[in-house]
């Protein structure tokens, strides 16, 4: 008599939470928007980046324009990204926008860099990060050029994206983490807070 084999069957897949299942979806999309133009972004990239299928994006999103909708916005990307006392804000900004990058695979600021390669919706992008990320941080300043020093610390954090994510620098890459936070920080609150000693 064969024997017959005994081993376990595999437990059934864990249904996938719908709400982890969007923020995937997300983060995939502000990825591929941060390195190509939205006309060339197609929704089977999307779900591969993602993991899931295509169909699956058109039941949480409806279609490509609703999703990209979302992904065009800053809202939440700000709320994390300003979530800090203004005296830590600068640390705190650069920690996140590192964080983000090396450990989540996304970055919060970085797809406004190729907003002239989305045409129309390129717009609406620069409209969001201004309204959305800029002007926002500058209602949280005192002091005089608060539009001035808010651009200026968000140039600094952009520059920081780039090098780490599109250039991928290699000293950068392969630094500790809270070195260059140490490092970087004050360059960024020197901008936000007047009187902060220069780097």
């Amino acid at each position: 008599m064969s024997a017959v084999s005994t081993s376990p069957t595999a437990p059934a897949p864990a249904r996938r939470d719908a709400e982890a299942t969007k923020a995937a979806i997300l983060r995939a999309a502000r990825h591929l928007l941060a390195r190509h133009a939205h006309a060339d972004i197609t929704l089977k990239a999307v779900a591969e980046r993602a993991g899931v299928s295509a169909p699956l994006i058109l039941k949480y999103f409806g279609n490509k324009d609703a999703l990209f909708a979302r992904v065009m916005s800053f809202e939440a990307d700000a709320d994390a990204l300003l979530a800090a006392p203004t005296p830590e804000l600068g640390r705190h900004m650069v920690r996140h926008v590192l964080v983000s990058q090396s450990r989540q695979g996304a970055d919060p600021l970085l797809r406004i860099v190729f907003a002239p390669l989305h045409g129309e919706q390129g717009d609406i992008l620069r409209a969001n990060f201004r309204t959305q990320v800029t002007e926002r941080l500058t209602a949280r300043l005192d002091g005089p050029d608060a539009g001035l020093r808010a651009e200026l610390a968000v140039a600094a954090l952009l520059g920081l994206g780039v090098v780490y994510g599109i250039a991928r620098g290699s000293h950068v890459r392969s630094a500790d983490l809270d070195d260059v936070v140490e490092r970087y920080a004050p360059l960024v609150q020197q901008h936000l807070t007047p009187g902060t000693p220069r780097p």
